[in-house]
C-alpha cells in the first residue's frame, strides 16, 4: 500500500493498493463487501497519519465502533485494479466521528464507491463515553 497523503494538514488521506484476487467473485469482479473493508483500511490509515494507532486508541481504553454505513456503487473494481480510497474526516463530535470516503481506479479516475460511516466512542464495557482530549485532538484541524 502507498500513501499519498501530504501530512496531518490534509483534509483526507489516500491509500493505493492493488485488487487482489482474493477479493474477486467468480466473475472475476470485486465482491462488494471488500470496499466496506477498504473503508477500513482508509480510516484506520488517516488515523495513523494524524499521529496515533487505531491500536493505541484501544489502548487508551477506547473503542470506535461503526454505528452508520452507507454505500454507493457506481462501477465495478476487477483483478489487478490499481485503487484509491480517499478518506476524508467529515464531523467530529464529543462522542463521535465521521468520515466520507470516495474509492476510484487510479488509472482513469472512474468512481467506484462513495461511501460513509459513523463510529461512536464505547468504553471497555462497550457503553458510548467521550473521546478523550488526546483523541479528539488527532481530529482538530
Amino acid at each position: 500500500m502507498t500513501n499519498s497523503s501530504s501530512g496531518a494538514e490534509s483534509p483526507h488521506h489516500d491509500v493505493e493498493f492493488r485488487v487482489r484476487y482474493a477479493e474477486t467473485d467468480q466473475m472475476g469482479v470485486v465482491y462488494h463487501t471488500n470496499y466496506l473493508i477498504w473503508c477500513e483500511v482508509g480510516r484506520t490509515d488517516y488515523i495513523r497519519m494524524r499521529g496515533m494507532s487505531y491500536a493505541d486508541i484501544e489502548r487508551a481504553g477506547i473503542g470506535l465502533a461503526v454505528s452508520e454505513l452507507s454505500a454507493r456503487f457506481h462501477s465495478a473494481a476487477r483483478y489487478d485494479d490499481l485503487i484509491r480510497v480517499r478518506t476524508t474526516l467529515a464531523d467530529v463530535r464529543s462522542r463521535g466521528i465521521t468520515f466520507d470516503y470516495v474509492i476510484t481506479k487510479v488509472e482513469s479516475g472512474e468512481r467506484l464507491v462513495t461511501a460513509r460511516t459513523a463510529l461512536v466512542s464505547i468504553d471497555r464495557s462497550g457503553r458510548p463515553t467521550a473521546l478523550p482530549p488526546v483523541v479528539r485532538s488527532l481530529f482538530d484541524p
